[in-house]
């Protein structure tokens, strides 16, 4: 990989390679130079490097390269300058576009080359193969391998868009233009296999966005512009899903609007919902889901009426007509008559999901009829006067089939309003949204529900009917399609009739002895009758009566006991029945999903594998091509290296063997080419007459299968037949038995609500004794923390007043004691002084006493004289220095005459006690001499032995220092007692 200094010389670089014919090169320095992480901060040379990648990529088909190269100029961008991405983004979008459209221009025909069920599924082998044994490729042929390749990699470059904008809040307006632009290829050359997978992906990458809320740069749906482009987005969707006619995939888009609007809790603009509903209408009319129809319809046009200020008065007309046929084309009775527990529920929770797509909440608890019914929307049409809106054939409609009783008339009267409005319709100039209303489509359930009404009718009025009377008062359907809708009705229980060929009468049954109105109509004259009879016979005293039930009692007793024996009995075996289909179903249940978790495994197994392999080949194959770039790289520079010596011969040799090898092998190729071909040839009306021969084997075995069916059928239904005779005599008891569950168990219930109730009381008075004692200690406690908490500090103000007053004590004491201080140093002071007046004028007047400073010994050697006394003289001789004569003392001197007491009366310590112990005695008798006498010969003694040890700050001038004193006390001591020598 080549290192360039510069952006800028990477891009020269690469134009000279495509000006050479080296585009590969070209792309490949480009996507090294992108991909480096030596250039992750942005620069202007970039964008230019970037379009003339995307060109190159474009140019060779090479959606890998690009999409590597956007991803990592994505992350260059991302936080400097994405208007730089968008550009780009743009910019090989239009170059993808344009190469297209160019291939799509050269071809003749589109629709032929464009016959491609999956844009990303590979060549067959036969294609394969055809395209290398025949010599001349047709026209057909041609276009496919013009303009295909070019579609794939437009498709795949708006997949690698969507890929690398998804989720970003910077790019989020980029990611719709590219989402719009890719539904719009899908609407142009009719890709339904590539919009499903359009949508799947546009779905994942919201789900992601939900799933991963911590990510960064996520677009926030509660802002409105996000907001409105995922709105418009899916309503793009939507529109193009309903255009191509992939009603599921469109019923997908309205659930991930109405996903999309219980995330954000926000309802979008009434234009955007008239195409909503304007749509669920589309979708629910071709799922023949007539009862969801009509209800979108209500919400479109009150949506019209109520936002739209431009609708005229046409419009409305005919959107309110619109929404009362609608209404009206919903089936009468109800569907789910007879059916299971499941289905039941199933309906239930289908009705819910519709309801909430729709707008209108249900609950759980409430029944289906009850909300959504055909009743419910009509009485909701008239009290919010949409019927008053419709035109006037549609209300007369409305008024026939819902209010009149007109048995043999009222086919011939809506026959021709049926007629008027199949002709009324068309497109509308105000709504926008809803582009075309058609009446007629409504016609042909209009049509059934007058057949319906009529049979209902005369039901009512005959018993029976001839055939031909019936069909003629049916002009809009035969006689066998009547039986049909009949058969329906019968099924559903909405009339009661029976068809009789071969006398051709239509039978109608007591229907109306079991109709409501009858049936009270009965129970009152029932009640009546009761009370005249109670009234002519009064009834005989219980006395009499017991007397003649008595004889009988027993009899009757044990017949009840049998009765209620074998009734106990059947129940039991019904109830172990109906357990034993309940554990059929759960096996079943339990079977089917087990086989369809075994399928999922499998299939994700053989994807697993197919991946794999998809892996290895693609490993093997990068292999294979760096192992012959390695080899040309080989024989590259060994041809150098012989050019270079001069030997041409070998490397020809070489290159003309490798040439002939091709050219055997492209032979071999084309001869085993011809020979599968030929083997082909001659399978092919094998091939057939086996595939003839299984037909009539499989035929034959069908229609006996067939046959055997039927004959199973028919028995069954035989049996069922019989079965059903034979539990209709238990109908009455299965009534006494129900009842008296359902009051024993509403007594349970009863008193189990009163024990719940009774409980729940002690438990809450029970909560709130624990609740009045927690309150108390933690009144307890906090109260016990706040007189803690007030000794503690008044012990803390205590402490603290104490040290206060020791420290005034201790200042004040040691004020004093400073002050005393200050009074003993001024006194040591005005001693010293006078001591070095004395001494002053003890060396003015024995100057010839003093020694030369070079002739002292080492420590008494000081700046100012040293005074020299007999008791020094004395003392020389032991120190083994030179002493003057003078200075020398007889030995039969006596002791030095003792102190003279101090002022106080004590006698005066030794000079040097005095200043071994750091302190100053008072002043003696011989500090009283002055500066003009003489001192006695022991004191003069006394002040030499001890100068050494006069005051420490003088000790240097006088002693030689402290460490003269202490090392050489005896000197000290010798010179004031020089008998002790």
């Amino acid at each position: 990989m080549a290192n360039f200094a510069k952006p800028e010389n990477a891009l020269k670089r690469a134009e000279e390679l495509i000006n050479v014919g080296q585009k590969q090169d070209a792309l490949q320095a480009l996507h090294n130079l992108i991909t480096s992480k030596r250039y992750r901060a942005w620069q202007k040379p970039l964008e230019k490097i970037m379009f003339k990648y995307v060109e190159l990529c474009v140019d060779m088909r090479k959606g890998r390269f690009a999409k590597d190269g956007l991803i990592q100029y994505r992350i260059v961008c991302q936080q400097v300058n994405v208007s730089s991405l968008e550009e780009v983004i743009k910019h090989f979008m239009h170059l993808s576009t344009q190469k297209a459209e160019q291939a799509r221009s050269q071809a003749e025909a589109l629709e032929e080359a464009l016959d491609v069920d999956d844009l990303e599924a590979d060549k067959r082998p036969e294609d394969l193969m055809l395209s290398y044994v025949s010599g001349e490729k047709g026209k057909e042929r041609s276009d496919r391998e013009l303009v295909t390749p070019w579609f794939k990699f437009l498709w795949e470059t708006y997949r690698t868009v969507l890929e690398i904008l998804r989720n970003n809040s910077k790019l989020e307006a980029l990611y719709a233009m590219t989402a719009h632009r890719a539904f719009q290829f899908c609407k142009q050359y009719k890709r339904t296999t590539e919009f499903r997978r359009l949508c799947e992906i546009i779905r994942n990458h919201l789900a992601n966005l939900n799933k991963y809320k911590d990510q960064r740069d996520r677009p926030d749906l509660s802002a409105p512009e996000s907001l409105q482009l995922y709105l418009d987005t899916r309503f793009e969707q939507l529109k193009i899903a309903t255009e191509l006619g992939l009603w599921q995939e469109a019923f997908r888009s309205v659930e991930d609007i109405h996903g999309l609007m219980s995330i954000v809790k926000k309802t979008p603009k009434a234009s955007l919902m008239v195409v909503y509903y304007a749509k669920l209408t589309e979708i629910f009319w071709i799922s023949g889901s007539h009862l969801y129809h009509a209800y979108a319809w209500f919400k479109l046009f009150s949506l019209q009426k109520s936002f739209n200020k431009n609708l005229s008065q046409k419009d409305l007309q005919l959107i309110a007509s619109s929404v009362v046929l609608a209404a009206l084309s919903v089936s009468p009775y109800n569907q789910t008559r007879g059916a299971s527990h499941l289905e039941l529920e199933n309906e239930k929770e289908r009705n819910l999901r519709m309801a909430n797509l729709i707008g209108f909440n249900l609950e759980s608890k409430l029944e289906n009829r009850e909300v959504l019914s055909r009743s419910a929307v009509l009485a909701e049409l008239v009290s919010k006067g949409v019927l008053s809106c419709a035109t006037q054939e549609v209300k007369d409609l409305y008024h026939l089939l819902e209010n009149d009783f007109l048995p043999l008339d009222v086919a011939s009267k809506i026959h021709p309003l049926l007629m008027k409005i199949s002709k009324l319709g068309g497109k509308l100039t105000s709504a926008s949204s809803v582009a075309e209303v058609q009446l007629s489509q409504y016609v042909p359930s209009l049509e059934r529900l007058a057949t319906l009404r009529l049979l209902k009718q005369v039901s009512q009025l005959y018993q029976t009917m001839k055939i031909e009377s019936l069909s003629q008062m049916i002009p809009f359907f035969e006689f066998s399609m009547v039986e049909k809708i009949s058969v329906d009705a019968v099924k559903h229980n909405f009339i009661a009739m029976k068809v009789d060929h071969m006398k051709g009468a239509v039978l109608f049954g007591n229907m109306g002895l079991e109709s409501d109105k009858l049936q009270d109509h009965l129970a009152v004259l029932a009640e009546s009758l009761n009370k005249a009879r109670a009234m002519i016979y009064p009834t005989p005293k219980k006395a009499s009566k017991l007397g003649e039930v008595l004889p009988g009692l027993g009899e009757i007793v044990d017949k009840e006991h049998k009765r209620l024996l074998a009734r106990k009995s059947i129940i039991e075996k019904i109830k172990e029945e109906q357990e034993r289909q309940l554990l059929e179903m759960e096996r079943e249940e339990e079977s089917k999903r087990q086989n369809l978790l075994k399928k999922t495994e499998e299939a994700e197994k053989k994807r697993l594998a197919a991946m794999f392999e998809q892996q290895r080949a693609e490993r093997i194959r990068k292999e294979i091509e760096e192992r012959e770039l390695e080899e040309a790289q080989a024989l590259l520079q060994e041809t150098e290296k012989h050019l270079k010596r001069g030997k041409k011969k070998p490397i020809l040799d070489g290159l003309k063997e490798r040439q002939e090898q091709e050219k055997r092998l492209q032979k071999v190729a084309k001869t085993m080419d011809h020979l599968e071909r030929a083997k082909r040839e001659e399978a092919a009306p094998l091939i057939e007459a086996a595939f003839q021969r299984r037909l009539v084997e499989e035929k034959v075995l069908h229609e006996r299968e067939q046959q055997l069916e039927v004959e199973l059928s028919r028995q069954r239904h035989d049996g069922d037949l019989k079965e059903k005779n034979r539990l209709a005599r238990m109908l009455e008891n299965k009534m006494i038995f129900q009842e008296s569950v359902i009051s024993r168990r509403q007594a349970e219930f009863d008193q189990r609500r009163v024990e719940r109730e009774e409980r729940i009381k002690q438990i809450i008075q029970a909560r709130k004794q624990e609740r009045d004692i927690k309150r108390k200690k933690i009144f307890y406690v906090r109260s016990e923390e706040e007189r803690i908490k007030k000794m503690r500090k008044e012990e803390e103000a205590r402490k603290r007043e104490e040290a206060e007053r020791r420290r005034k004590e201790e200042a004040e004491h040691r004020a004093k004691m400073d002050e005393i201080a200050e009074k003993q140093r001024q006194r040591e002071r005005e001693l010293e002084e006078k001591e070095r007046l004395r001494r002053e004028a003890l060396l003015g007047r024995a100057p010839e006493g003093i020694s030369r400073p070079s002739e002292l010994p080492a420590g008494s050697r000081t700046t100012e004289p040293v005074v020299a006394t007999p008791a020094a003289a004395a003392a020389a001789p032991t120190t083994g220095k030179y002493v003057p004569k003078f200075r020398l003392r007889p030995e039969s001197s006596g002791p030095a005459p003792p102190s003279e007491p101090d002022r106080w009366g004590k006698p005066a310590p030794l000079e040097p006690d005095r200043r071994a112990a750091g302190s100053r005695a008072p002043p003696s008798q011989s500090d009283r001499w002055t500066s003009g006498s003489r001192a006695p010969p022991q004191d003069s003694d006394r002040l030499a032995g001890g100068g050494s040890r006069a005051t420490p700050p003088d000790s240097n001038r006088f002693g030689g220092g402290s460490g003269s004193s202490k090392a050489e006390p005896w000197r000290s001591s010798r010179a004031r007692n020089p008998q002790r020598g």
